[in-house]
């Protein structure tokens, strides 16, 4: 497909990361109106022609603006669809309430399945994602779904490192099979901690399964909220005798709350994560490493307009 049947168009959440993507197929991002009315509705008009075309909307979910991300994507695809669109392919980088995909205590909702059938009733014909909290969310939506895995992206910036006696710790077992892949990448064993949950946004870690005494750890995890959890899990490798350089390598960075306070304090020798998520600079900390998804991002647009394969870039 020419490159001229395609068009990218960028949310407001992450115009930075958008442009990047842009770049990467050699082509600008598509005009498009966004604005607020007084009342706080929101308000979207593509300000060129997509009739025909195959369209890529950009637009991640970030904290404390969930809603009003999500909102404003639905009208894009709204849009989009009434305008003729051949094709709409929905990059949600972070998508959001994807914590909350089942029943945990009676009479809650499965949120996260909510969230995609707007998305598929908005009119996307394709959604691309990174790190799905649970790999069979992509079951809730009725279109199909790439969710991207980042161990690769990770992978390649550990292994510039040269670190000696690794061991890859997922900090729960939810997230042993992700843990295990990035592990496997770097050729080394994997270890993981059994945790609690007394409440919301809190986690305390009770067992370590696996050999980290004496060793370089690194924690990897789909995204840090409030560092709650990887500032416990931090704790409890010091306690079992890891080495005193622990890193933390995570997809999505929400730093919410207290996170970066946590975080500094903790002690980590490195944090890494990616680019899903805009990161403000009072969010930022000594010791923070953001390696960027744009270039993936790219070479999947590149392959999903000329219908090639797309798996092959990072699983």
């Amino acid at each position: 497909m020419s490159a001229s049947h395609f068009t990218i168009f960028s949310g407001s959440s992450h115009k930075e990361l958008a442009k990047a993507v842009a770049q990467g197929v050699k082509k600008d991002l598509g005009k498009l109106t966004l604005s607020t009315f007084s009342c706080g509705e929101k308000y979207v008009r593509l300000e060129q022609t997509v009739r025909g075309q195959e369209v890529f909307i950009i637009q991640t979910c970030r904290d404390y603006w969930v809603n009003e991300d999500y909102m404003e994507l639905f009208l894009m695809i709204d849009a989009a669809r009434l305008s003729f669109a051949s094709k709409i392919h929905v990059i949600i980088p972070h998508f959001g309430y994807a914590r909350q995909d089942k029943v945990h205590v009676p009479r809650e909702p499965i949120s996260a399945k909510l969230m995609a059938d707007l998305i598929v009733q908005a009119g996307a014909d394709h959604v691309i994602t990174f790190g799905l909290h649970a790999d069979q969310a992509q079951a809730f939506f009725d279109v199909p779904v790439d969710n991207i895995n980042t161990h690769k992206l990770f992978a390649d910036y550990y292994k510039k490192k040269k670190l000696k006696n690794m061991t890859v710790v997922s900090p729960d077992a939810g997230g042993a099979k992700n843990a295990k892949k990035f592990a496997d990448d770097l050729g080394a064993p994997i270890a993981i901690l059994h945790k609690t949950r007394p409440a919301h946004n809190e986690a305390v870690t009770t067992h370590v399964v696996g050999e980290v005494k004496g060793r370089t750890c690194i924690i990897y995890d789909d995204m840090i909220d409030t560092a709650g959890t990887v500032g416990a899990a931090h704790s409890a490798l010091k306690n079992a005798g890891a080495n005193q350089d622990i890193y933390l390598a995570a997809t999505h960075a929400i730093f919410s709350g207290p996170a970066q306070k946590r975080l500094e304090k903790a002690g980590f020798k490195e944090v890494t994560v990616t680019d899903t998520l805009p990161i403000e600079k009072e969010k930022k900390f000594k010791g923070l490493r953001v390696v960027s998804v744009a270039p993936l991002l790219a070479d999947i647009i590149g392959s999903v307009t000329h219908q090639k394969s797309v798996s092959k870039l990072f699983y």
